[in-house]
Parts: C-alpha cells; structure tokens; sequence
C-alpha cells in the first residue's frame, strides 16, 4: 500500500525542513511548492494540503488566489499553520489585528470532542511567532481552540474539511500529537 502523499505549500516559513519531517514520522510521503506555484488542481496526487505559516501578511488575496481556489475547491482534508491558517480564515471574510508578539510556548484550550485534538489533553502547549491574531472565525467556519490572546487558536469549517492553528503545531511534542490528529482524517 502506497503511502499517502500530502502537499506542503511554503508561503515563507523558516521551518518547512522540520514541518516535513513531522508528515514523515506520521507515515506520510511529503512535496512541497511555494504559492506561487500551487496545481491547478490536485488530480487525485495529494491525500492532504497543509500550509506553512507566511512573512507575508495574509490579506494579500490576490497573491494568494491561486493557493485559496485549490483549498476551497479541494475535496481532501486542509491544515493550515500560522499564517496558513490566516490566509484561510482572510479569504473568507475573517479579520486580522495587531496584538502582543509572541514567540515561545503558550497554553491553548481545544474542544476535546474534534478528532484534530484525539491525540493531546484539554489544554495544550505550543510554540508560536506571531503578532496577528485572528478575531473570530468567518462564515463557514468555527473556533474549536482559543488561547489568553488568540480567540481562534484553532479554526475548522463547518464541514470540518480546513482546520488551522494559530500556532506553530511542526514544534513540541503536543504539536506533533494535534498532527497526528489530523493525519488520521486522511491516512
């Protein structure tokens, strides 16, 4: 049996080498493209799309359109990382603001009952690099994590499809587990 094979877009990041690493210990085969360069469509060669997390500020949509009409018009499960999450969350109607940077680990409550937090406890510790935060989940989508200064710090659809978070989850041992978790819903 093949193993699955999961697309990483690299909107910047400084740690694709080790966001890679983490789908190949979770079994996964992994490539990696920049924005700029997303398929048009996956053509049955991805099982998943997860995407880094930016220097580039999110509400960029025109940059970004290409990366957005393959998420949306995707039928395999989404992740997206930091920026990756607010790329998502900007294309449809979310709000980024400033707030206090951080950099390190942070707790963040999750909601236990989504199959992205099988693997980790109520409440988890991640790494972040961030000063923008995302308000409150667009139409279409839900908060099911929240943070001191993060009210979304994890974002899913409705149809549970897109997931993101806030934070860095290709750090910490309770990252990897929230990876896990998402792996599961294409492996």
């Amino acid at each position: 049996m093949a193993k699955p094979r999961v697309l990483v877009v690299n909107n910047g990041t400084l740690s694709l080498k080790q966001l890679r690493t983490r789908f190949e210990e979770l079994g996964s085969d992994t490539d990696a493209v920049d924005a700029a360069s997303v398929p048009a469509s996956l053509g049955g060669r991805y099982q998943a799309i997860v995407l880094s997390g930016t220097k580039v500020r999110a509400y960029d949509t025109d940059y970004y359109r290409p990366l957005i009409d393959l998420v949306m018009g995707s039928d395999v499960p989404v992740y997206g990382i930091c920026g990756g999450m607010q790329i998502i969350a900007v294309a449809n109607g979310g709000r980024l603001a400033e707030g206090p940077q951080r950099v390190g680990g942070y707790d963040a409550e999750v909601d236990k009952t989504e199959p992205l937090f099988t693997y980790v406890k109520p409440t988890v510790t991640l790494f972040h690099r961030h000063t923008l935060y995302l308000q409150e989940a667009p139409a279409g989508f839900r908060s099911i994590g929240r943070s001191e200064h993060a009210p979304v710090e994890f974002l899913s659809s409705d149809d549970g499809r897109i997931l993101g978070s806030q934070a860095h989850v290709e750090f910490r041992r309770d990252g990897l587990e929230v990876l896990r978790g998402f792996a599961q819903l294409y492996q």
